[in-house]
């Protein structure tokens, strides 16, 4: 059992060690060789949980406390959990990036490429309007092809990625490279 502590007196070393608490190793999933990192255990606890909304939220506050952002950008499927109750607690609205031919009416869309193959990501065409700033969130940070093309996606629409906030970054592959200068906020690296 985690011992109850205010979210909003976690300190970031703190919240990290929350964070290692609740998040679980699952071995060779979905493939024999893989560690998989299930956040279930952390979305189960309503203290965990809020810590790392408020988390992942402070990467699009200004030095008031203020938001910055006009939107919070989900990428399929769980950056929305993580996404959607970020963008209600900076007062702002939730786009969701969906794979191919998930979303309904006119979508703009982005190929990338995987280890093995490619891969597309769609949002609608008028999600974002010309000069939102727009903050990204997912789960984890890889190789960076997800977040270089949702970006992609915003600045189709004339938006602009501000940040872009995760829950964990996994520092062994490129991913904070890819990003090149947009801010990165993890609050979690392995």
């Amino acid at each position: 059992m985690v011992t109850p502590v205010p979210p909003h007196e976690l300190s970031p070393q703190e919240l990290h060690d929350r964070i290692d608490q609740l998040i679980r190793d699952v071995e060779d999933f979905p493939k024999p060789g893989i560690v998989f990192k299930d956040i279930s255990p952390l979305l189960a606890d309503h203290d965990g949980f809020t810590a790392v909304v408020n988390g992942l939220a402070a990467a699009a506050l200004d030095e008031a406390g203020e938001p910055r952002v006009d939107k919070v950008l989900g990428i399929e499927a769980r950056g929305f959990i993580l996404a959607a109750p970020v963008a209600l607690r900076l007062r702002t609205g939730f786009v969701p990036v969906r794979k191919a031919g998930k979303l309904p009416g006119p979508t703009h869309a982005v190929s990338y490429a995987l280890e093995y193959g490619e891969a597309t990501l769609e949002m609608h065409q008028d999600a974002i309007e010309p000069g939102d700033k727009v903050l990204v969130v997912d789960d984890v940070l890889a190789t960076g092809g997800t977040v270089n093309a949702t970006k992609e996606l915003v600045e189709a629409c004339g938006g602009e990625v501000i940040a872009v906030a995760v829950l964990m970054d996994l520092s062994f592959l490129p991913g904070r490279e890819a990003l090149g200068e947009t801010p990165l906020h993890s609050l979690y690296t392995i």
